[in-house]
């Protein structure tokens, strides 16, 4: 199965993990990666410490963890290609960026993209069951 296809039909809970240019790291909660053509992910970001941390450092982690408690999903290990800002771009992923409560109306959204460096299980080596293409 393909990361599309993966991230299409599987559930679970994805955590994108960043630091700062002087290593201090932050995680957090994100939505499942939007898996593009050429086999980029996106994700939609709010202008927030994740968001900021990248500006100073490409890369980042991201742990997606099945639903069914048995340990199971991958844990991505990406670099940042770019961003965008384009509004109807954004709008075509909505379900890609749950607002926080409380988030003011209109925030700054980034489409932000990521090339997969590597692919690992969550608990383990290489992810047979998933490929990158």
């Amino acid at each position: 199965m393909n990361l599309k296809d993966y991230f299409d039909n599987t559930e679970g809970t994805g955590i994108l993990a960043t630091a700062d240019a002087q290593g201090k790291v932050d995680a957090a909660i994100y939505a499942r990666p939007q898996v593009l053509e050429d086999g980029s992910l996106a994700f939609i970001m709010l202008d927030r410490l994740s968001h900021h941390n990248l500006q100073s450092n490409p890369h980042a982690a991201y742990l997606f963890l099945e639903v069914g408690g048995r340990y199971q999903g991958v844990r991505l290990f990406l670099e940042k290609l770019g961003e965008e800002t384009d509004p109807e771009l954004i709008a075509n992923y909505p379900h890609h960026c749950p607002v926080p409560e409380g988030s003011p109306a209109g925030e700054q959204k980034f489409f932000v993209t990521f090339r997969v460096t590597r692919m690992l299980k969550v608990l383990g080596g290489e992810a047979p069951g998933v490929s990158m293409a």
